[in-house]
């Protein structure tokens, strides 16, 4: 009688991810993320979620001037097993503009997520992917329900979930501070598609 097994997925490390890009098995073209341990097709982009980065990126490189670093749709690296790429990212200044290695959770200030299609999945893998790293601050630009959801303090239940404690829904005719920058707010009806001026 024939047994069978269980087929197990492989699991990439950072390391291994590294190495497939560098001996060219990924390229650019490939538009994947490395997220826990797994290589992700990225969902390719409509005019809605193009047209609310493009103007977030926009806004905030103005707003910021030489205070952080603003990265639209880079990779950042949250060791072991993931390197997403949101599409927005503020981190800290560094003088090599992160050319030594992308930024990691202890450099990021904020990390934003545009969501339509892919909401259910910023909201139920990322955000627990984001909080588990210790990153702060995690926003999604609902353009589903067109509001933003602003997500701080993250933390582990008992049963070892992570998420964040607060979170807040801003309307896209409202302002919203900025995370380290009490003294910036960014106008939302200047970043929302259906709302700018």
């Amino acid at each position: 009688m024939a047994t069978f097994s269980t087929a197990i997925p492989k699991r990439f490390t950072l390391e291994d991810y590294h190495r497939l890009i560098e001996v060219g098995f990924l390229t650019e073209n490939d538009r994947v993320e490395l997220i826990r341990g797994e290589l992700v097709q990225m969902v390719a982009k409509g005019t809605l979620h193009t047209v609310c980065n493009t103007s977030l990126v926009y806004e905030l490189t103005i707003l910021l001037q030489q205070r952080a670093i603003v990265r639209g749709q880079e990779p950042i690296s949250l060791p072991p097993l993931s390197e997403p790429e949101p599409d927005l990212v503020i981190a800290r200044n560094q003088a090599d503009r992160y050319l030594s290695g992308h930024p990691s959770s202890a450099d990021i200030l904020l990390v934003a997520e545009v969501a339509d299609s892919t909401l259910k999945y910023d909201q139920e893998v990322k955000l627990p992917l984001y909080a588990e790293a210790g990153i702060y601050t995690y926003w999604i630009f609902n353009l589903v329900a067109s509001y933003l959801e602003a997500y701080t303090q993250p933390y582990q239940d008992l049963q070892g979930n992570f998420g964040y404690v607060n979170k807040q829904i801003f309307l896209p005719t409202a302002s919203v501070t900025l995370p380290s920058f009490p003294e910036l707010s960014l106008d939302l009806s200047r970043v929302f598609p259906s709302y700018e001026a």
